[in-house]
């Protein structure tokens, strides 16, 4: 094979499905937040005042990954934002990445690029296991530092076991909240997952997670209202979405947003009808969620990026999140 092999071609939305949809296909999809009907609908609400580079990179005359990046000048980033998008990466085929950033790099440089700026990223992702030795190798100027945490954990295969990895303080106090909800009245926790329930029980979401909390109403503009929509709308019709409500008395009481990806769970969002507080309805519903997880027999419950105290408390390990800077000339 010739260099003349190693190209970059720039491709669509439409393009970019196709391949994630291939059976046969190599590329790991590993992250939820570079699926394409994810970068699809943050690229149409957030995108404008950038460019688009969709990059299939080829070695050899063969795929070997996917860059979703936005151009700013002589900046490159990751197609997505920090505050919806909890950590980000190229896509690339195994054993194909150093052939893969090689190309990438001198076509960015051909095109007039001097700097990457690459967040948030795991610990495992490709730019820190592979990207940034290669930069170095370049000489090309490269800081990482830690911008945030998420929190995960190993599903185990019951609940019971789930509870007896807690301490005894945390298991006990999961028991009392759900006794404590179970004797204010009929309890109920349904998972809704085929798509017209799930476009159905959007305005319920809306509702309660602008209800919950005071910075979550602020936080939800116009702009990030129409996000959700069309991010409820593309991923319910590509089978990832899922919302578990809790109802008491048959009258919704809290909801959670979450995505169903590779055996995995990501809790993305929540909200609650603030009148049952009280009750720690937010939490409950987080911990029915896991309940459900567990009883379908997913491996790894996400949630996410944050560092909220119930995430501790419900088992969660610590995981640094990091942003990657790399400069050349």
């Amino acid at each position: 094979m010739s260099k003349s092999d190693d190209t970059v071609t720039l491709e669509s939305f439409d393009s970019l499905t196709s391949y994630w949809l291939q059976s046969k296909s190599l590329l790991m999809w590993n992250c939820i937040f570079v699926l394409p009907p994810w970068l699809e609908v943050w690229w149409h609400d957030f995108g404008s005042e950038a460019e688009l580079y969709l990059g299939a990179i080829r070695k050899d005359g063969t795929i070997a990954g996917i860059a979703p990046l936005l151009l700013r000048g002589t900046e490159a980033s990751f197609i997505g934002s920090t505050d919806l998008c909890d950590y980000l990466d190229f896509v690339i085929v195994p054993g194909k990445e150093v052939g893969f950033f090689n190309i990438l790099l001198d076509d960015l440089h051909g095109r007039g690029i001097r700097r990457l700026n690459l967040g948030p990223l795991r610990p495992n992702s490709s730019v820190l296991t592979y990207l940034v030795s290669i930069a170095k190798n370049r000489n090309y100027d490269v800081s990482r530092k830690v911008e945030d945490v998420s929190l995960e954990l190993d599903l185990p295969p019951t609940w019971q076991e789930y509870l007896n990895t807690l301490t005894q303080k945390q298991r006990h106090e999961v028991n009392r909240k759900l006794r404590r909800l179970g004797e204010a009245g009929d309890v109920n926790y349904r998972v809704v997952e085929d798509n017209d329930s799930l476009l159905d029980s959007m305005d319920l979401f809306l509702r309660l997670f602008r209800q919950s909390r005071e910075d979550k109403a602020i936080f939800l503009t116009n702009q990030i209202e129409s996000f959700f929509r069309s991010l409820v709308k593309a991923t319910a019709r590509s089978g990832l979405l899922r919302f578990g409500i809790l109802e008491l008395n048959a009258s919704p009481a809290a909801v959670v947003m979450y995505f169903d990806y590779n055996n995995s769970v990501f809790l993305y969002n929540n909200g609650y009808d603030p009148k049952h507080s009280f009750l720690s309805v937010g939490l409950i519903s987080k911990v029915l969620c896991l309940k459900d997880s567990v009883e379908r027999g997913r491996s790894k419950f996400d949630f996410l990026k944050g560092a909220e105290e119930y995430k501790y408390r419900l088992g969660g390990k610590e995981i640094s999140l990091y942003r990657c800077e790399i400069s050349f000339k």
